[in-house]
């Protein structure tokens, strides 16, 4: 969305230091800022005013800032600065006042496990079902991340799919005051970010903000298989419309096969038709974020059959179910971004639906559960009563000996090692919180072509 600097200073409260220079969206990584947007220096581990020159250099006309003007600290070069009191509160400000000016529908997304994938798939489906849509890149669901979304949207945006991430109470709220979403999607209530909630209870309050913040003309998604978000119903003023496989929702999901890549293909039955959907990414529980999506597309009146045929060439955010051929032609399932016990189990049955004689999963801490070492205890469990082989990388909390490294490259190493060599006919999963890095196991298996 394009504006002004001047705009940007009367919605942040703040003070414009140089020319009222046009502006084509914000960055607060100077490193992938483009030409013409506003720089937003975050202070957190780093202190993003150090960078302004930097962001200044790459191609920023105008900056926030809480230290005043930084003339002499950008050699000269020409840009404004709009002077704020605190730089997140002013972002977060800048796109409350946009959002105002949008009068397209605003989808919020969020869930314990799943809604990533199910702000890709929505964003596929509303884009095929005939509708101009943005979205969160990858897992842009925070205070930076969600009004950074709503401020580079094309002006000819008609929905806006918009992922709420959580790790405390009043998160989702703060960030339904941002976004003012007509629609809101709620997947799944699991163990992620339990210890900072009180356990899974807490979860259910805190992800139960974004129903509460619907208006009553509005509608809520609600996953209606898992009884914690179905319960959700009693929060919000929203319609209610309910997706799974009980006979009780409203979008119901039936006949699920899978592929011989464990892709899903299933029948579905909505208030805007039946259509039969085939899809792209691997695992059995993607058709429950497959069918939240299409929901979103029968509320807002887009073509429910384009939505689903979109599906079945739907690419993922990246490590969230990615499935690739090795050089030995065994399988890899990167799903190494996030973990959690719900997601765990799930990606441990797509890797026993997956064919193969031996399958190994290379497990990394799931971080921010309650009751952890149990948890992890029970995952390894899981894994070895369906015959898949447990690797724990640099975590005693799986109840194995675990692969150990002095450094990254070392660790990766070790746990390569142990996997061993795998042959055409072997599946292997890795997956751990993003914290782990996991995903440097994943790519040393691609890359040395194991």
């Amino acid at each position: 969305m394009r504006f002004r600097a001047s705009d940007v200073a009367a919605a942040t409260n703040g003070s414009l230091v140089g020319p009222d220079v046009a502006l084509d969206g914000v960055s607060f990584d100077s490193r992938s800022l483009r030409h013409g947007q506003l720089f937003v220096p975050i202070v957190a581990d780093r202190d993003g005013h150090d960078f302004v020159a930097s962001a200044v250099a790459n191609g920023a006309t105008a900056y926030l800032s809480a230290r005043g003007a930084i003339g002499d600290a950008i050699g000269g070069a020409s840009a404004t600065a709009i002077v704020v009191d605190d730089t997140l509160q002013a972002l977060m400000n800048l796109a409350r006042v946009r959002r105002q000016s949008f009068d397209g529908t605003v989808v919020g997304v969020t869930g314990s496990v799943g809604k990533t994938s199910t702000k890709d798939l929505a964003w596929a489906a509303l884009a095929a079902g005939g509708k101009r849509t943005w979205a969160n890149e990858r897992s842009f669901n925070n205070d930076q991340g969600l009004p950074t979304t709503i401020l580079n949207a094309p002006d000819d945006t008609e929905t806006l799919v918009l992922e709420m991430g959580m790790r405390g109470f009043g998160e989702i709220a703060r960030l339904c005051h941002i976004a003012a979403p007509q629609i809101g999607i709620v997947t799944r209530v699991a163990e992620a970010h339990s210890d900072r909630v009180g356990g899974i209870e807490g979860v259910q309050r805190a992800k139960s903000e974004l129903p509460e913040a619907l208006p009553a003309d509005g509608f809520a998604i609600l996953n209606g298989d898992d009884p914690r978000v179905a319960a959700m119903t009693s929060v919000t003023a929203a319609t209610v419309v309910r997706y799974g496989e009980g006979d009780a929702n409203e979008v119901r999901i039936s006949g699920v096969r899978l592929d011989e890549l464990a892709r899903a293909s299933f029948h579905l039955d909505s208030p805007w038709g039946a259509v039969d959907v085939v899809l792209g990414v691997s695992g059995r529980h993607m058709v429950h974020n497959a069918a939240a999506a299409l929901a979103c597309v029968g509320i807002v009146g887009g073509h429910l059959a384009a939505a689903a045929a979109s599906l079945r060439d739907v690419t993922l955010t990246a490590m969230r179910m990615q499935i690739d051929r090795l050089a030995s032609g065994a399988t890899l399932l990167d799903d190494s971004y996030n973990a959690n016990p719900t997601s765990m189990r799930a990606a441990i049955d797509a890797l026993v639906d997956l064919p193969a004689t031996r399958r190994i999963a290379v497990l990394g801490v799931m971080a921010e559960i309650a009751d952890s070492e149990a948890e992890h205890v029970a995952i390894a469990r899981y894994a070895v009563e369906r015959g898949v082989r447990v690797i724990a990388v640099a975590t005693p909390l799986y109840g194995l000996p675990p692969v150990t490294g002095d450094d990254a490259a070392t660790l990766v190493a070790a746990t390569l090692d142990a996997v061993g060599s795998v042959a055409g006919d072997d599946a292997v999963l890795v997956k751990a919180s993003r914290a782990a890095g996991l995903d440097r196991v994943a790519k040393a298996l691609r890359d040395d072509g194991v």
